[in-house]
C-alpha cells in the first residue's frame, strides 16, 4: 500500500483525542512510506493529519476544488498541490491516486465523501480497502444505524464487509494491507427487474 487518501474535518471536534489521533496517523503513514492523500486544509484534522506526516518526513498530496481555497485555508507546505475544479473531480482525483481510503472523525463532508466511495465499493467499481479509525467511539452510532438499514432490509449483511473498523492506527492499516473485497451478491432479484 503506497497511499491512503483521508476523509476527515476541517474542524478539530470537541476533544482533544481527534488531533492527537489525527496527528499519529500522520506520523504511521509517513513512517511507512505511505502518501497521504488529503482534501488540501491546513486547518481541522486535514491540517493535524498533512502538518505531522510532513513533520515526519512523509509525502502529502492535497486536491481542493478552487471555490475552497480561501475557505478552507489551503495548505502550502505540502509535497504537492492540486486543483481542481469540483467537488466530484475532488473525489475522483482522492480515488486515482490512492490504494486505500481512512475516514476519521468529521462532518457532513466527511461522510458524503466516504459514502460515496463505499457506494462505489458495492457497486464493483473499485475493491480498495475502507477504513474507519473509530476515535473515541466517535462513529459507534453510524455503525449502529448501518445495523438497524440490515434488519430493514436496506442494506446487506456483505455491505459490511466493504470496509474495516478499528479504534487503533496499526491494527487499521495492518487490516487495510490485507484485505480482500468480497464477492458482491446482485442488489437487485430478478422480480424487480
Amino acid at each position: 500500500m503506497k497511499s491512503i487518501t483521508i476523509f476527515c474535518g476541517s474542524s478539530l471536534g470537541a476533544e482533544k483525542e481527534f488531533e492527537s489521533e489525527a496527528s499519529l496517523l500522520g506520523q504511521s503513514l509517513a513512517a511507512q512510506n505511505i502518501t497521504v492523500v488529503y482534501g488540501g486544509a491546513k486547518i481541522g484534522l486535514m491540517g493535524a493529519v498533512s502538518k505531522a506526516a510532513m513533520k515526519a518526513g512523509g509525502k502529502v498530496i492535497g486536491i481542493i476544488p478552487t471555490f475552497l481555497l480561501k475557505k478552507e485555508v489551503v495548505n502550502e507546505d505540502i509535497s504537492e498541490l492540486i486543483t481542481v475544479e469540483s467537488m466530484h473531480e475532488r473525489k475522483m482525483k482522492m480515488h486515482d491516486l490512492c490504494d486505500g481510503f481512512i475516514m476519521m472523525p468529521g462532518g457532513i463532508g466527511t461522510l458524503e465523501e466516504f459514502f460515496e466511495i463505499l457506494t462505489w465499493a458495492q457497486l464493483g467499481r473499485h475493491q480498495k480497502p475502507i477504513g474507519i479509525l473509530n476515535t473515541n467511539g466517535y462513529f459507534d452510532a453510524l455503525l449502529d444505524f448501518m445495523n438497524s438499514m440490515i434488519d430493514k432490509q436496506f442494506l446487506r449483511p456483505v455491505n459490511l464487509e466493504l470496509f474495516i473498523v478499528s479504534k487503533c492506527i496499526d491494527d487499521l492499516i495492518t487490516k487495510m494491507k490485507n484485505y480482500t473485497a468480497p464477492p458482491l451478491p446482485r442488489w437487485m432479484h430478478e422480480e424487480q427487474v
